[in-house]
């Protein structure tokens, strides 16, 4: 079975850098990014990243050079990205939180000419510069920054960029099965996905103004997509650095209007006071952000009625965390699960936003316009029939050109048009994607497949969890042991062993966790993914 979306876009061929030029256009003084005291209009934002791409080019930083922004969300981020896009150089994201070695690693692999960095992350850069080819680090939040772009024209600089080979987003994969690779995406591919969501979210259609500026207009049904384009507000904790955060907060949020309220960390207190103090129509994150809300007191206590869209991604939502926000927002609020990887700029499927479109909670969606999915066994490329786990692929406009300097990495998930992304899933006869695990994820058990998301699920689904994962402990009798980590504050080794007891009597004999652990919390990476290589080197 091949699913193929059945909607279809017209994307103009423009680079990245159109998306905030159409908004500024469209949107001149609508609140683009609050974060404390400091507000910026689209017109704002769009003139300081022209500034921006102005002081690059009058460094040498131009088309081919790749700049890296090395930092927290914070106004400076927006600027910077959208700079570097305008001037024709490429953007590759670093984490800030990276350790010295990797950052090193990324740096020098990726070629970066020129970082954006801030006082927290630059001393680990300063540390290992040498091992790189940064000839400049800007700093955000001193005189640094502002040196570099005043004086500078506020008008978009005249840049030739061929949209399908000129690289916008020099993106890293997670990292967390090993190394990141350098995935290459070319301005058509940021562009095509940024339009791919916001237009599926909003019932829209790709536009262009006069000056070559991106927009889109709303041509769904108004019953269907009653919320209009230019009225959104949302807090914003989606790392930018990561592929979620680049296209789904900087660009598809940019493109519909959305105003940004910047949190640089997660306190779960704060942001309920925001988003009723703001008015915030919508909820997006991975799920741990929702995990830590839905435990909060204040959760139920603050007024929170303006909610009318929740997003998740990076990783599954348990169902049982789905059914505690339908709980408190009710029917009135579309939950809706997205799917994709770095591999594929961001996204390739998403819960339907039509009003009365069919829903189906624990399925990350359809796909979205021009694209293709299929699901296939271990060494074939046939797809597999509906119902049947196997290996996601994917097909369509926002798949990557390939790895950067890694031609057989490349050539072994790029094949005939379609990317193997690693990840396990299902497909059913409409067509809606569940995610299973990952396949690196999957255990071995005597020969039998044994899948920790479904391990995972059903420890979410008892009283008293908050966090759970399952990695394989490697045994020569048998494989691999499924070994729980779980978090239950409150819980002793007794109530461990009742939990465990009370998941493995749902399951098969060759399912069950051999062993649990209670830990105060589950390691994840700053995009919300759990780090399953830390919990494997603790049981090694």
């Amino acid at each position: 079975m091949i699913v193929e979306s059945p909607s279809h876009l017209n994307y103009p061929e423009v680079p990245a850098g159109a998306t905030l030029a159409g908004s500024a256009v469209r949107w001149p003084d609508r609140v683009a990014l609050r974060a404390g005291g400091t507000e910026l209009t689209f017109a704002e934002l769009y003139r300081r990243a022209c500034a921006f791409a102005h002081a690059l080019r009058a460094e040498g930083v131009g088309v081919g050079d790749v700049v890296a922004v090395h930092l927290g969300n914070r106004p400076e981020y927006a600027v910077a990205y959208h700079g570097i896009l305008l001037s024709g150089a490429t953007y590759t994201p670093v984490n800030p939180l990276l350790p010295p070695a990797d950052l090193a690693a990324q740096l020098a692999d990726s070629g970066a000419v020129l970082a954006v960095s801030f006082a927290p992350a630059n001393r680990a850069l300063e540390a290992v510069r040498e091992q790189t080819a940064v000839r400049r680090v800007v700093l955000a939040g001193d005189a640094s920054f502002e040196d570099f772009v005043a004086r500078r024209p506020t008008t978009r600089p005249e840049v030739t960029i061929d949209v399908h080979r000129d690289i916008a987003h020099l993106a890293y994969t997670g990292g967390t099965t090993g190394r990141s690779k350098g995935v290459r995406l070319p301005h058509r591919n940021v562009v095509v996905n940024t339009l791919q969501f916001a237009c599926w979210r909003a019932g829209a259609a790709p536009r262009l103004d006069a000056d070559g500026g991106l927009w889109i207009e709303q041509v769904g049904d108004p019953a269907d997509y009653p919320e209009r384009l230019g009225t959104d507000v949302g807090i914003n904790l989606t790392p930018w650095f990561h592929a979620m955060g680049t296209v789904g907060s900087l660009n598809v949020a940019v493109l519909s209007g959305t105003t940004q309220v910047l949190h640089h960390r997660f306190d779960p207190a704060a942001y309920l006071a925001d988003a009723e103090r703001y008015g915030v129509t919508g909820m997006a994150g991975a799920p741990p952000l929702f995990a830590a809300l839905v435990g909060h007191p204040d959760f139920a206590t603050r007024d929170l009625h303006t909610v009318r869209g929740i997003t998740s991604g990076a990783a599954p939502l348990a169902v049982e965390m789905i059914n505690a926000l339908v709980a408190r927002f009710g029917p009135k609020v579309i939950i809706g699960e997205g799917y994709g990887l770095t591999e594929v700029t961001m996204g390739a499927t998403a819960g339907p936003a039509a009003r009365s479109a069919v829903r189906k909670v624990g399925t990350v969606g359809l796909p979205v316009a021009d694209t293709r999915i299929k699901v296939v066994a271990e060494e074939s490329d046939e797809p597999l029939p509906p119902g049947e786990a196997g290996e996601v692929c994917i097909s369509g406009p926002q798949v990557m050109l390939g790895y950067r300097n890694r031609p057989d990495e490349t050539a072994a998930v790029l094949a005939g048009g379609w990317l193997r992304t690693g990840d396990i899933g299902v497909l059913d006869e409409d067509g809606y994607l569940s995610i299973v695990d990952r396949k690196k994820d999957m255990l071995l058990y005597k020969g039998y497949n044994v899948y920790p998301r479904q391990l995972e699920e059903r420890l979410f689904g008892q009283p008293g969890i908050t966090g759970a994962a399952v990695v394989g402990r490697p045994d020569p009798a048998v494989g691999e042991l499924p070994v729980a980590f779980v978090v239950a504050p409150g819980f002793d080794e007794a109530d461990g062993e009742k939990l465990r007891a009370a998941v493995n009597a749902d399951l098969l004999p060759y399912q069950h966790i051999r062993e649990l652990r209670l830990v105060e919390e589950i390691p994840v990476s700053a995009a919300g993914k759990v780090l399953k290589r830390e919990l494997r080197e603790l049981l090694a």
